[in-house]
């Protein structure tokens, strides 16, 4: 990959705009998750009207939070892998 002109104003937006698109589906379905368990936590403790299974809607909650986190935490690798890469650093 070459390296990108971060001299320029423009250069510099574009720059930040690609690493925006870099993992986007993935980063939204985390996003999604972590949410999820926030209203999996609001929800009545004996379920509601939705069945979930064995386990209570908190310890889902707690399983969606979990599952969130690690999306974001892969989206995170993977953005900073692209921008080891694309800069060129030591490590890349």
């Amino acid at each position: 990959m070459t390296r990108p002109d971060l001299s320029d104003a423009d250069a510099r937006a574009a720059y930040r705009s690609e690493l925006r698109g870099i993992a986007r589906a993935p980063r939204m379905l985390g996003l999604i998750f972590v949410f999820a368990s926030l209203g999996l936590w609001a929800w009545p403790q004996n379920g509601g009207p939705l069945v979930l299974g064995p386990l209570p809607t908190e310890t889902w909650g707690w399983i969606c939070l979990g599952i969130g986190w690690a999306v974001l935490l892969w989206v995170i690798v993977a953005r900073t892998r692209h921008n080891k890469e694309r800069l060129g650093g030591p490590d890349a």
